[in-house]
């Protein structure tokens, strides 16, 4: 038997998480060795038609294109697996979705030209999805977890316990309690390693919502802490605005 074959696909997104990859620095070297990675565009590897084992998909379906690619996508590829917060939630392009049909005219002096579909929606709103990496972006490590399962034949599984609990583990000091800034932390899922309460600063949800979450009582910690409604709003929306736990926002503030 050869090398498993992974390919990486780019659909509307910054390339952030593509760029996780390269990040591995010494550790792509490694991976690419024990894979084989028939296409990766940024990398210089091309063959979107191929068919793998497993393709990393980044990015949100934004287009009349976008929808024909990632249909073919799912054809060829065993596994799936989204990248980043643009494949698995919609991204920060989501926030167009509250805008309605206007929101072309209110960007591009001639949207007439703007080939675009008027929501942008995660990759599993579309096809079959085998596993989610939440993030913006998302961290090397990350990768090299589930590549490291698969080749082990262990079923790779995504984190789904809060923030807090990497602040807990790293001996971060809680920022929500110190300091009394609206640290997204109980409602946020780890795996970016609690980079930013462990320089001080609060938590934003870069990671995504947990599955199970109490929205309600962050809200009303938020507004004890002296936040205005728009400014909890955007607390929650900034990046993950289509999520279901993140939606319910508008229940909670009713």
């Amino acid at each position: 038997m050869g090398k498993p074959r992974i390919s990486v696909h780019k659909f509307s997104s910054c390339d952030g998480c593509q760029l996780a990859f390269f990040n591995l620095g010494e550790d792509l070297i490694t991976l690419a060795g024990q894979v084989e990675i028939v296409h990766f565009a940024e990398a210089g590897m091309v063959a979107p038609e191929a068919e793998v084992k497993v393709a990393f998909v980044e990015g949100s379906i934004s287009t009349p294109d976008d929808l024909e690619r990632i249909e073919g996508i799912r054809e060829r590829s065993e596994l799936l697996i989204t990248i980043g917060a643009c494949a698995t939630s919609g991204g920060i392009q989501a926030l167009r979705n509250m805008r309605g049909n206007g929101w072309r005219e209110s960007l591009y002096a001639s949207p007439e030209f703007i080939q675009t579909l008027d929501y942008s929606t995660p990759i599993s709103a579309h096809v079959r999805v085998d596993l989610e990496l939440w993030g913006c972006p998302i961290s090397s490590e990350q990768i090299l977890h589930v590549v490291s399962d698969l080749l082990r034949g262990v079923v790779p599984s995504a984190s789904d316990e809060t923030l807090c609990q990497s602040c807990k583990r790293s001996g971060a000091v809680c920022t929500l309690v110190s300091a009394g800034r609206p640290c997204m932390g109980p409602v946020t899922r780890a795996g970016c390693g609690a980079v930013c309460p462990r320089f001080g600063r609060d938590c934003y949800g870069c990671t995504g919502p947990v599955s199970i979450l109490n929205t309600s009582s962050m809200v009303h910690c938020f507004e004890g802490l002296g936040l205005l409604p728009d400014e909890v709003e955007q607390r929650f929306r900034m990046i993950h605005s289509a999520t279901p736990q993140f939606r319910k926002l508008e229940e909670s503030n009713g």
